[in-house]
């Protein structure tokens, strides 16, 4: 058994989540599901980032507090996690004193390690709005790659920015361009870590490819020291003299927000924070169960885990480092790249008013951006969840029961179960679960839905309708089968399908699902058996292209 510990990104609190967003976190809650079936101990925390800049800016806008403005999203999302599924231990925000309390002393306890220190810097000031500029406040040209970039980082080509490095500078407030004044504020120290964070990264197993290559190019040009604090009037306050009206730079926070929500956790629960976080020392350490770290996420986020959150474990906790970094490409939305500001974008509320959850999460990793970067097109949604989910899984699973339910008085018949799936079932436990756990989520998915096809196929070669004819015990131990790869099916999917997995546990009365094989016995009735799926009419395609195109010539729409 292992201490498993999953941090899913914490999203911005400032507009509706899109499919983008979420196909970069869903494998957060299959993992959790996982590997709570399979025996180990989880802890699976996310919350929602209050406290960006984004925040401020739309709060502005509106001519609200950003805490009314992140209240509204955060309740939102919430919402839209339960809705999906989520098993999180743990959702909370970043605005709540538990999380402020935890930030400052990780950023004390960096002071008195020696890895912040004072320097005074220019810094972009708007003397329209008369104010300090924090990154997100401005707007320009990314020095590197000549693409419209924000001043912390540059999604185009991933570079890490400063505000003062991008051409062509606006204030995101008004549009004006802002001047560079003296400002002083404290610096994390990063380049003390080069040879640390080298060494841990190049020792790292379980990491995606694209964690690894951007890391290594940050580490080859060496890494930088960053500001920690900045001048604003809304995130966590920096605990030092002379700094009352700065705040701590959110990328220092956000990222902290994993511990944070452990410990916060730990205080509503009863349990102990330590056993996720604090590797096994002392004489006893080898009762102690190993703990692997999960971190789950988009490749925008990438340096934030494999760099930063790693720098301020080790300069001030001395916590366990992330083991495996899960960071998805982008998924693009027929064909074009999800847009906001444009309205081009498919928002999980819309979505979830409409279709099933087990549908998106479906198409989300069968089709997503595990590896490369995916496409969601309404088109391919809608045949995927009726060939797939309605046509395969749906269709052996109704198919299979309500024949017994006909034929066997709707108890499951006296049977054996045919050995080659005996074998085929428990071997799939296995192959599933070792590429779970690599993050190759797709393939274990295209592994149990070969299974399914394979089921299919096997109930049209035996053909119980005539063999329940011909010979009633030959029938009986299809169909006998056949109800021990459903009852399997709905450990090995709940991971992905957690809701028709739910169902088929209430047709045949099964306990909570567990990552090993099981078994239904004879004479255990079917109950209250309906449809895993509806068909979804593919006139529907052309309705949500119209809405789609509508929505965004419209303009009107989230922001997140």
């Amino acid at each position: 058994m292992t201490n498993i510990f999953i941090g899913g990104a914490w999203p911005y609190a400032n507009g509706s989540l899109h499919l983008g967003r979420l196909a970069s976190i869903l494998p957060g809650d299959i993992l959790a599901r996982y590997h709570r079936a399979k025996g180990d101990t989880v802890l699976y925390v996310s919350g929602s980032d209050c406290h960006g800049t984004p925040v401020a800016v739309q709060a502005a806008q509106e001519g609200i507090s950003p805490g009314e403005f992140a209240n509204r999203y955060h309740q939102e999302f919430a919402e839209n996690f339960r809705t999906l599924g989520f098993t999180y231990d743990l959702y909370t925000r970043t605005d709540q004193p538990h999380h402020h309390r935890t930030v400052q002393e990780l950023f004390l306890k960096l002071l008195d390690n020696g890895y912040l220190y004072q320097k005074s810097t220019l810094q972009c000031y708007c003397e329209h709005d008369r104010r300090y500029l924090p990154d997100r406040y401005v707007k320009g040209t990314c020095p590197v790659c000549g693409q419209q970039a924000r001043g912390d980082q540059c999604d185009y080509c991933s570079t890490i920015l400063d505000p003062v490095d991008l051409l062509e500078r606006t204030c995101a407030l008004c549009g004006s361009t802002p001047v560079l004044r003296p400002t002083l504020h404290y610096y994390l120290s990063l380049s003390s870590f080069q040879n640390a964070l080298t060494e841990y990264a190049e020792s790292a197993q379980g990491w995606r490819d694209n964690a690894v290559r951007l890391t290594r190019r940050y580490l080859q040009e060496g890494l930088q020291d960053r500001a920690a604090t900045r001048d604003l009037d809304w995130g966590v306050d920096v605990p030092a003299d002379g700094f009352t009206d700065k705040k701590i730079y959110v990328w220092i926070e956000a990222v902290s927000g994993y511990l944070s929500a452990s410990k916060q956790w730990a205080a509503e629960t009863g349990n102990r924070w330590e056993d996720f976080w604090l590797d096994s020392s002392g004489p006893n350490h080898q009762e102690q169960p190993p703990i692997t770290a999960y971190y789950v996420h988009g490749k925008d986020n990438i340096p934030f885990h494999s760099l930063i959150w790693p720098a301020l474990l080790l300069g001030a906790e001395n916590l366990h480092l992330p083991d495996r970094l899960f960071s998805s490409e982008y998924l693009t939305l027929e064909g074009q790249k999800f847009s906001t500001s444009r309205n081009w974008a498919v928002w999980l509320p819309d979505i979830l008013s409409r279709y099933e959850p087990d549908s998106i999460r479906y198409f989300l990793i069968a089709n997503g951006p595990e590896k490369r970067d995916a496409d969601f097109s309404w088109r391919e949604f809608i045949y995927s969840h009726n060939s797939e989910l309605l046509g395969a899984f749906g269709n052996f699973v109704n198919r299979s029961l309500a024949f017994i339910n006909k034929s066997w008085d709707g108890e499951v018949p006296s049977g054996t179960l045919d050995a080659a799936w005996g074998n085929s079932i428990k071997n799939l436990y296995k192959e599933a679960g070792t590429v779970i756990e690599a993050g190759r989520f797709k393939e274990a998915l295209e592994c149990i839905f070969t299974q399914i096809r394979q089921a299919n196929k096997y109930f049209d070669q035996q053909q119980p309708w005539l063999q329940i004819k011909h010979d009633p015990a030959a029938g009986g131990n299809t169909l006998y089968t056949c109800v021990q790869i459903i009852a399997n099916l709905s450990n090995l999917l709940n991971p992905f399908l957690p809701f028709s997995c739910e169902k088929i546990r209430g047709f045949l009365s099964l306990e909570q699902p567990a990552w090993q094989p099981v078994s239904v016995a004879a004479h255990q009735p079917v109950q209250g058996l309906v449809l895993l799926f509806e068909r979804i009419d593919v006139q529907r395609i052309e309705e949500e292209t119209a809405r789609l195109n509508h929505s965004h010539g419209g303009g009107a729409g989230g922001t997140g």
